[in-house]
């Protein structure tokens, strides 16, 4: 997974890049608040970053809330990197945007375990936007029918909306985006379907008989 990291101190820059590539990451590294945000901001920007909080040209805090500007189309888990570690400061940076907060100096095993937690609820965010993109697919493709269906009571055909009346299976057909294929039900087939084999086959008998006669 790629993330951004932001610092302007370089030693804490190649040591953080270092320990994160150690771990599997792509790194993308800013020596300021500038460059963070020309990444940041950018199309295909990195899904996780790691912000210091005090940097020249933008702060860690100012470019959270840009990014919390941005939308939520493509979610970027921030976490601020800071030497402030008073409670007044843990809010204000949370505040800004930031979805976690480490303390300087950090343990690296901490910071590992937190950034896997931003990685399981960017997955989290990323199931839910397919599964609303799949449910906002199916909605647009189900033709609803309310109301009223006027059904004439002997022949069985639908009223539609310009007073014509069709056979229910074309009504359905129109509005549901469905093909239907007939059949006979067992009650039908004795009550109408086997009479008529019925009379076809006494017919057939008496044909017989008076040819032999």
């Amino acid at each position: 997974m790629r993330i951004l990291i932001a610092d302007d101190d370089r030693v804490s820059l190649r040591v953080l890049q270092g320990m994160l590539q150690d771990w599997g990451y792509e790194v993308v590294a800013a020596r300021n608040g500038t460059e963070a945000w020309e990444v940041l901001s950018a199309p295909g920007r990195p899904p996780l970053a790691v912000l210091d909080w005090v940097m020249p040209g933008m702060d860690g805090p100012e470019l959270c809330r840009r990014v919390r500007a941005l939308g939520e189309d493509s979610p970027i888990y921030v976490i601020l990197l800071t030497a402030r570690g008073d409670p007044g400061d843990i809010a204000a940076g949370l505040g800004s945007g930031a979805d976690d907060y480490v303390v300087k100096p950090f343990d690296g095993a901490e910071l590992q375990a937190r950034l896997r937690v931003g990685e399981r609820i960017l997955k989290l965010q990323g199931d839910l936007a397919d599964r609303v993109r799949e449910l906002e697919e199916a909605l647009a493709n189900v033709k609803r029918l309310q109301g009223l269906l006027p059904i004439c009571a002997y022949c069985k055909k639908v009223r539609d909306d310009k007073n014509y009346w069709q056979r229910v299976e074309q009504y359905l057909s129109e509005r549901l985006d469905a093909r239907f294929s007939h059949s006979v039900c067992p009650t039908c087939y004795e009550r109408h379907v086997r009479p008529e084999i019925e009379k076809l086959r006494s017919r057939r008998r008496a044909s017989e008989k008076g040819r032999g006669a």
